[in-house]
């Protein structure tokens, strides 16, 4: 189609060759051209044009360059005033726009499938008449679109990457190698506590704020990097702050290179790891650090000993292990609270710190349990032993001096039991255990002492295990049975019975309870074995209320130290009356000052609830104790027996002790029982001074309860 071109001028027409020769020219141009007038109409443009602006050419001629009908937008998408098109620009001002982006959406009423936005690169032109008038405009535009639509794109990820870096922590960097060039960010220098600029920018700045000791190890990974044929890369490293510490930092990026290889180029970033090493830190405190004390745990103490033996075992050298235990700790924390217990754990590690050497190990292994490693004492067990005693003795004096507690001034003491090793034999459960053996030695000789561990305590663990187990067996299949002790009163009546337990074991017959009872109050065991007996004793006084003579008598059955501190004894006491129908006043609790030792104020109250149910307390061994007259004023106590030895020395220096006892026991109503009465001049001494029972040998030993209800009973006396 030939451009159509309309306008008076005073120049001479074109000849037709020529102007034919022009049109073809502007059909070939690579960009849409338009002829606009004076008014801003369209009067000619090219095949281009149409097709860039989505109109065949006979519909542009005439059309109003306006924004009701091109709604041309700026390159920023928002919309142009009319003032603002290039071609009124030119108009307005007579002269030329250049490099103007524009962007032309949809032609009002395109439908689905229609041309899409696209954007022009536009330059206008005034048109001078020969007498230099403006008489109009010249438009050429180029298709920008997949131009604008790039650089759209390369902008929405410069703003990605913008925020992204805005947002994190890391700190880019660049490093031209080449050239030498370096970028650091405003991050990277914050990360250090430094103004960007504050420091001498080079390719080495990053080196000399290095960590020494990092220093080999990063010069020999770059090299290795540099040389290799990676791209990408992670190192850690520290760098140093600008007030002196290091900063613990990750640093990864890629390595740009050539077609040989050869590397051109670093960039990457840089990662504060501060808050990651703190947490590791505190991970690392909290598996492997008691968090009371800031000792070593017992996890670690396990891991670094295992170690020790190894490095014993092929040195040859003997070591030694200290098993540290508080004396009294227990009752410190029950008295004093916990609170005044942590202060003393915290101070006793503190002792332990100052005893040792920085080689020696010292671990908490929990409650008031230490342990100490000792290591290269020696060639041999004599060379070992006397370096291991003097550490212990250190200890011990350190720990027994005087501790900073409140309304607890006087000492707490030690107790420590020490085995020697070489790492040849045995195991760090063995070691343990065998520290452990010789510190419950140590406290079984008075407490604040140190005893080394020997294989006769190896032994005597095993038989105590042993024992331990035919207990649990022999609770299980009921073989305790009760026997009865006869009590009479000074004119020969019977007026009541001690219960005592005995073992009748499967395969070596009765067992005696000087055997097996300190292993049940050490183990615990003699809570159930205490129940069973209560439960056999309240069933015989339910039978023996039909007795004219047994229902008389009342039952006394010795209780523990750790019956009576269970909450629920007092209950489980009074179901036990109620159920086998047992009545309360025929039943007497019998304790041993040892039960008066911690906890008094609860202790009391728990034996007042017991008394409340008409249960009477007898108290055993009087006179053996220290405060027995404190604990004759503060508990509800019906009677006391007085200590055997008093009773074997009848007549001699005792003679004094006994009357002062009686004397005593008159002043506050109670009952007076001599025990182990055997002959019959320790009998009319202790009726001649004045004591309520008797009971001993003398006067009827302990029988099977079975024997002793056909004995005393009514129908045994008939």
């Amino acid at each position: 189609m030939r451009l159509q071109f309309q306008r008076e001028s005073k120049a001479p027409p074109l000849p037709d060759d020529l102007r034919r020769r022009f049109d073809d020219v502007l059909e070939l141009f690579p960009s849409g051209v338009t002829v606009h007038d004076i008014d801003g109409c369209i009067v000619m443009a090219n095949h281009l044009a149409a097709a860039l602006l989505g109109r065949n050419e006979d519909e542009l001629i005439g059309v109003r360059t306006d924004i009701a009908v091109w709604h041309l937008t700026d390159e920023n998408c928002r919309p142009m005033a009319p003032d603002d098109y290039p071609v009124h620009q030119v108009l307005r001002t007579g002269k030329k726009v250049t490099g103007r982006v524009v962007g032309l959406p949809p032609l009002p009423g395109s439908g689905p499938g229609q041309r899409a936005p696209c954007w022009m690169i536009c330059n206008a032109y005034p048109e001078i008449d020969d007498d230099g008038k403006l008489r109009g405009a010249v438009v050429c535009f180029t298709d920008c679109t997949e131009l604008k639509e790039s650089q759209q794109r390369l902008l929405k990820s410069e703003e990605r990457l913008r925020l992204m870096l805005e947002g994190s922590s890391d700190a880019p960097w660049d490093w031209d190698l080449v050239s030498g060039e370096t970028y650091y960010s405003e991050r990277w220098w914050e990360m250090l506590g430094y103004r960007a600029g504050e420091l001498r920018l080079d390719r080495a700045t990053w080196r000399r704020l290095l960590h020494p000791q990092d220093l080999p190890h990063v010069t020999a990974f770059m090299a290795d990097l540099l040389v290799g044929g990676r791209s990408a890369y992670s190192i850690e490293l520290r760098l140093r702050h600008s007030d002196g510490h290091y900063v613990h930092v990750l640093t990864r990026g890629v390595v740009l290179r050539d077609a040989a290889g050869r590397a051109l180029r670093m960039a990457g970033t840089n990662t504060d790891l501060t808050e990651r090493k703190q947490s590791e830190r505190r991970i690392y405190e909290l598996a492997y650090f008691d968090p009371l004390t800031g000792l070593p745990n017992r996890r670690f103490l396990i891991e670094e000993l295992d170690k020790t033996l190894a490095r014993h075992s092929r040195s040859g050298q003997y070591g030694a292990l200290l098993f540290i235990d508080l004396d009294n700790f227990k009752l410190l924390n029950d008295t004093m609270g916990h609170d005044v217990g942590d202060m003393l754990l915290r101070q006793v590690a503190e002792r332990l710190r100052q005893a040792l050497r920085d080689s020696d190990q010292l671990a908490r292994l929990g409650g008031d349990e230490f342990v100490v490693v000792l290591e290269n004492l020696g060639a041999g067990t004599a060379e070992a032993t006397p370096h291991a005693d003097h550490v212990a003795r250190k200890i011990l004096t350190l720990l027994g001096q005087p501790y900073d507690l409140p309304g607890s001034p006087s000492p707490r003491t030690p107790s420590i039991g020490i085995t020697l090793f070489d790492g040849s034999a045995g195991g760090i459960d063995q070691l343990l255990r065998q520290a452990d053996l010789a510190m419950y030695r140590a406290k079984g000789d008075g407490r604040n002492t140190a005893r080394f561990f020997d294989p006769s305590m190896q032994a005597a663990a095993e038989r105590q295990a042993a024992l331990d187990k035919a207990l649990r067996d022999g609770l299980a299949q009921r073989e305790f049975v009760l026997y009865c002790q006869p009590q009479f009163d000074t004119e020969g009546r019977l007026i009541g019975a001690e219960a005592l337990a005995r073992w009748q074991h499967g395969e070596h017959g009765l067992v005696s309870p000087h055997e097996f009872i300190g292993q049940a109050e050490a183990s615990g065991l003699i809570i159930p074995l205490g129940q069973q007996m209560l439960e056999e004793s309240c069933r015989a006084l339910a039978r023996w209320a039909g007795d004219p003579l047994l229902g008389l008598v009342k039952l006394s059955v010795n209780i523990s130290v750790r019956q009576l501190r269970d909450p629920g004894f007092a209950t489980s006491v009074e179901a036990l009356l109620a159920a086998s129908g047992a009545s309360a006043d025929r039943l007497c609790l019998e304790l041993t000052e040892s039960v008066f030792a911690e906890n008094m104020q609860e202790l009391s109250e728990r034996m007042q609830a017991l008394r409340a149910q008409g249960i009477c307390f007898s108290l055993d061994d009087f006179g053996n104790g220290t405060s027995s007259l404190a604990y004759l004023m503060r508990f509800p106590l019906a009677s006391l027996k007085i200590d055997r030895s008093f009773v074997r020395d009848a007549g001699t220096n005792s003679a004094t002790i006994v009357e002062a006892i009686v004397a005593l026991a008159r002043k506050l109503k109670l009952e007076v029982v001599a025990e182990g009465v055997e002959h019959e001049d320790q009998r009319d001494f202790m009726v001649d001074c004045g004591c309520d029972a008797l009971q001993g040998y003398l006067l009827g030993r302990p029988v099977p309860l079975p024997e002793f209800e056909r004995l005393y009973g009514a129908a045994g006396r008939a």
